[in-house]
């Protein structure tokens, strides 16, 4: 480094040109930089659905999602396969390994789909992928909204073929999700009396609206010199022409249908449906973004289509937005950009106040852009996007340590030297005596990040963008320390005839001799005291607790309500408006919107008794509580008041994001493993009461298994056979009648419509009704239902998970505390009591990312601390030394330990994260005093002489570096927007920790140097 100072310094308009260049491509890359709120932490799946119209779960499984499990089983870097099997749909969700490419994945489950659903049964579709997504697709949602003109049919119509088109027409997005109202279709309602009165069977109509209602192509013949396309055309286009069709014809007159039916316009059967604000059923729209794609770009695109749309909607149509992932995209970036501005202004200052020369100080301060319009280059580069976690780690007081150092020395130095010689010369001289513990003190700062570069998982996605953003940005503060600073110096320092130091150091030096006085003479009792602190931060290490990562406030709650499994879709919505009134008197909410059941296509699928009510809150400043958790706390009282309902809160981000990782949506998730279902249920209900009694578990609850009645229309072979009529006649009747086969379809102009087969109301109500019914046999008589079909009533199964090809029960549970870490393990214990031995378990969600991360974190950071150890060695020569710098991780960790005590905050992932970047800039700090003590060694005289000088010369970089990271983190620690509560533990334990090692490094270690070593152990070193 030498060298390239010296280059640097010969070549003073290249460094310049070459820095100018680096500042536009710098910008230009920051245009260029996607932003979002947080990392997409999804991990690489794909999901095949397949609809399985009228299946129970039990034959959904057998039929269906078994065969298409066996064929994704055996993909290679597969590393998950679960699925779920419920009424009428089955999912199976392939989870791939890490580092996956997600086109690859799809390519591969695709391949092995092919022919998979050949051996399905006649009522099921095709097994089909999920869009091209991850679970943070979900970017912008919006309601449809019409006048009295419009009803729930007319206006998802509307939304199907108009609405989802235009904006599937957006770049970056991959899917639109009708969800809501009733999908459009022709209704024929047979009247069974009429049909009987003509001698007309069900089989007949059918017959007719399948093979009469089409058209076909006949080929093409030559006429006259043309050729001339041949088509045949019988399909209808509306009600008339429906009515229109002859289903028999007699001696005397065609029947049509009009005389056997109506027809009339309808809504298909449905799993879901949506409410908000107490007003009743809604249209929404939610637009899927393409994975991979940037989500404050994508949603601006989507919301300016959005607004170009409202001028072409009909007349007493408007669309109303209610999410927009822009909105939390904005309100993060700017608690980032606010954080870092105030911290590099906190750093200019601070950087003015202890060096005394604004010139200097701007030099310094010049890394701070420099540094990060690299990091920016290389994060477009290597696809990281800038987010909460990766911007807002970058502390501006650590990017210019190395830079504060290098300055400090050359000021200092230029003010001792003695005058002559150009400056230029001068300036070189200072900085290569800096340049050899500057090289590994930066080295080590940007070691201590390599092991969040081996994290996996949930944490491996959050904390590599951060570890590589900070890496990025160290590099390039390095490359600067060494050239553009060294060159900017040399222009802007001058010819000093006396120095005088700034006014902040002539106030702290005769304290600080004072100080050092008294350790350097009084060595057991300077360390029988540093001990203390440490004992302290030991016992209130145990007493933290630890949980994975603090809770992102997004702005806006989500709560899930849970009814009992055998609850109709229009009960459920019943309550639903019933929960949304009780939470709009709430004067903090704003909108209250509720999802129940499953979309069409089913992302989220999810039984009719169950909710998803996201409830959007005005600013915080027309709040009348103090916090988001007090408000939790009155939602919570007045929704357990409404009986029969679970409820469980969460947000809508991490909701999503928790059930797409680990298929539950809960903080803590155990599986129960097994092949009965019944046992599964009765063995979950008994962990679950155990486990509503710990303290601290919240929204304890069994996934639904059983409970939802079935009526089996059991046929009778002897009494059909005995009538002539077939059972497959018997079961087409109760498929298409009862289940709403489409048996025809209606096209209107570009849009296609199914066509069903039903019967009035009445002979729908109950089973004795349905039994009512009358069929044709083959000799002319009719007979009643009842006459071939027995009806069973018993109850079944709700659904069946399964996961790499076992059957699983899945209890949910959050957590309301501090030490998620210590509730898991209380839980386990409670669980034990219950389960009889020889059960498998499986404890998961954010308890299950936490220990993953803990365990390689435990290998990977001693590993690195060795590394640490290795480079200090090398450098200094001699192990002591090396280990008298190495005391400064522990006492910088004793700061950050009760920094977090002090503010009551748990130890997480992100405080760990903090924990490195203290070690690394409390290493350093070890190092330049270091480097001191050897350069006052070649002077010679007495030894504590010898390490007093030393000290008191290092007094104001130590301070400088320690308070530029304390300052440049401050902003952080005390932030209250979007996002600062991830980043709050990590500025806490910089800001504590640098407290204690600066103490450490200008006290204790000055003291350990003088006891420790010796002079003629300095030999070494001075080879070095």
């Amino acid at each position: 480094m030498e060298r390239l100072i010296s280059w640097s310094l010969a070549n003073r308009p290249l460094v310049i040109f070459l820095a100018i260049l680096w500042l536009a491509v710098g910008i230009h890359s920051l245009t260029r930089l996607p932003i979002d709120a947080v990392p997409d932490v999804t991990n690489v799946q794909v999901t095949v659905n397949t609809e399985a119209i009228g299946l129970s779960p039990p034959e959904v499984e057998t039929l269906i999602t078994v065969p298409v499990e066996t064929a994704l089983l055996g993909l290679p870097h597969v590393e998950e396969v679960r699925s779920l099997s419920k009424y009428g749909l089955s999912q199976v969700t392939v989870v791939f390994e890490e580092g996956t490419n997600l086109y690859f994945a799809r390519q591969l489950v695709s391949e092995r789909l092919a022919g998979v659903g050949d051996d399905f049964p006649a009522s099921a579709g095709q097994p089909s992928m999920g869009p091209i997504a991850t679970g943070l697709s979900e970017i912008y949602q919006f309601e449809l909204r019409g006048d009295e003109r419009w009803d729930p049919t007319s206006l998802r119509t509307l939304q199907d073929w108009f609405v989802k088109r235009q904006l599937l027409g957006v770049k970056g997005v991959t899917e639109v999700n009708s969800f809501g109202g009733l999908e459009k279709q022709y209704e024929i309602v047979l009247d069974p009396r009429r049909l009987e009165s003509y001698g007309l069977s069900y089989k007949e109509v059918f017959e007719v609206l399948e093979g009469d209602n089409r058209n076909v192509g006949g080929g093409f013949i030559e006429s006259r010199g043309d050729q001339l396309l041949i088509r045949g055309v019988s399909l209808s286009q509306s009600a008339e022409d429906l009515n229109a069709l002859v289903v028999h014809s007699d001696e005397n007159r065609p029947v049509r249908l009009s005389d056997v039916a109506e027809v009339r316009i309808g809504g298909a059967l449905r799993q879901g449906a949506v409410s908000r604000d107490g007003r009743g059923e809604v249209v929404i729209g939610i637009v899927m973004m393409l994975a991979g794609e940037n989500s404050r770009t994508v949603s601006h695109r989507v919301d300016q289509r959005i607004e170009a749309l409202k001028a072409e909607l009909p007349e007493g149509v408007t669309i109303e937005t209610f999410y927009n992932r822009t909105d939390l995209v904005e309100r993060t970036l700017h608690t980032v950009s606010k954080n870092l501005l105030e911290g590099a202004a906190l750093v200019i200052i601070v950087l003015f106040v202890f060096l005394g020369d604004i010139r200097a100080a701007l030099v310094v301060s010049s890394v701070i852009p420099f540094s990060f319009l690299f990091a920016a280059t290389l994060m477009v580069e290597t696809g990281v996007s800038g987010n909460l976690m990766s911007l807002g780690a970058l502390d501006f007081g650590l990017l210019v340590d190395g830079a504060v150092v290098m300055t400090e020395h050359t000021v200092a130095a230029l003010a001792l030297m003695s005058t002559g010689g150009p400056i230029k010369a001068r300036v070189e001289s200072a900085c290569r005596e800096m340049a050899r513990p500057m090289l590994f003190g930066l080295g080590i700062i940007i070691a201590v990040y390599l092991p969040l570069l081996a994290l996996t998982g949930l944490e491996g996605k959050m904390f590599r963008p951060m570890a590589l953003t900070v890496v990025y940005a160290l590099v390039g503060s390095m490359i600067l320390s060494f050239t553009l600073v060294p060159v900017l110096l040399s222009f802007v320092l001058k010819e000093q005839s006396e120095h005088t130091p700034p006014w902040i150091v002539r106030l702290v030096t005769p304290l600080y001799k004072k100080v050092l006085n008294w350790v350097l003479h009084f060595p057991k009792s300077t360390t029988a005291v540093a001990l203390i602190p440490l004992f302290v931060a030991v016992f209130m290490a145990t007493r933290l607790g630890a949980v994975f990562l603090p809770e992102l406030d997004e702005g806006s709650l989500a709560v899930q309500a849970i009814r009992i499994p055998s609850v109709s879709l229009s009960t459920s919505l019943v309550s639903t408006q019933r929960i949304e009134k009780a939470l709009l008197e709430l004067p903090e909410v704003d909108s209250v919107i509720s999802k129940t059941g499953r979309p069409d296509l089913a992302t989220d699928p999810m039984g009719v008794e169950i909710s998803d009510i996201i409830i959007t809150l005005k600013p915080h400043s027309e709040w009348k509580v103090a916090s988001k958790d007090e408000l939790v706390e009155m939602m919570r009282k007045r929704l357990e008041a409404i009986p029969g309902i679970n409820f469980s809160f969460s947000q809508p981000i991490e909701l999503r994001v928790e059930e797409l990782i680990s298929g539950s949506r809960s903080d803590v998730a155990l599986q129960i493993f097994g092949e009965d279902l019944d046992q599964m249920a009765q063995l979950g209900a008994k962990v679950v009461a155990r486990l509503q009694k710990l303290p601290g578990a919240k929204d304890v609850a069994l996934e639904a298994i059983g409970g939802v009645p079935y009526l089996q229309l059991e046929v009778d072979r002897s009494a059909a056979s005995r009538f002539g009529v077939s059972p497959g006649e018997v079961l087409e009747l109760i498929s298409v009648l009862f289940g709403q086969q489409p048996i025809s379809t209606v096209l209107e102009g570009e849009r296609r419509f199914p066509v069903v087969a039903t019967v009035p109301a009445q002979y729908l109500s109950t089973p004795e009704e349905m039994m009512t019914l009358r069929l044709r046999t083959p000799h002319g008589a009719f007979i009643p239902l009842g006459s071939v079909v027995k009806p069973v009533s018993e109850p079944g199964m709700a659904q069946v998970n399964r996961v790499n090809g076992q059957r699983r029960a899945i209890i949910s549970m959050n957590f309301d505390g501090d030490d998620l870490v210590g509730f898991v393990e209380s839980a386990q214990v409670a669980a034990a009591e219950v389960l009889p031995a020889g059960v498998a378990t499986h404890w998961g969600g954010e308890f299950q990312n936490y220990q993953r991360a803990k365990s390689r974190l435990t290998l990977l950071v001693p590993a690195v601390m060795f590394g640490i150890l290795f480079l200090l060695w090398m450098n200094l020569g001699h192990a002591s030394w090396a280990a008298i710098i190495f005391l400064n991780v522990p006492f910088a960790a004793v700061g950050g330990v009760m920094a977090l005590g002090v503010r009551g905050m748990p130890f997480s992932i992100s405080a760990g994260v903090g924990f490195l970047t203290l070690f690394g800039v409390a290493v350093l700090n070890g190092l330049v005093l270091m480097a001191a003590v050897v350069e006052e060694a070649k002077k010679g005289g007495v030894w504590l002489e010898t390490v007093r000088r030393a000290a008191e010369s290092r007094l104001r970089p130590v301070l400088m570096t320690a308070t530029v990271a304390a300052l440049g983190f401050l902003p952080m620690a005390l932030a209250t927007g979007a996002g600062a509560e991830v980043q709050k533990p990590l500025a806490t334990v910089v800001i504590g920790g640098l407290i204690s090692s600066t103490l450490l490094t200008l006290c204790l270690l000055p003291t350990l140097i003088s006891v420790i070593s010796t002079r003629p152990e300095i030999a070494p070193a001075e080879k070095g």
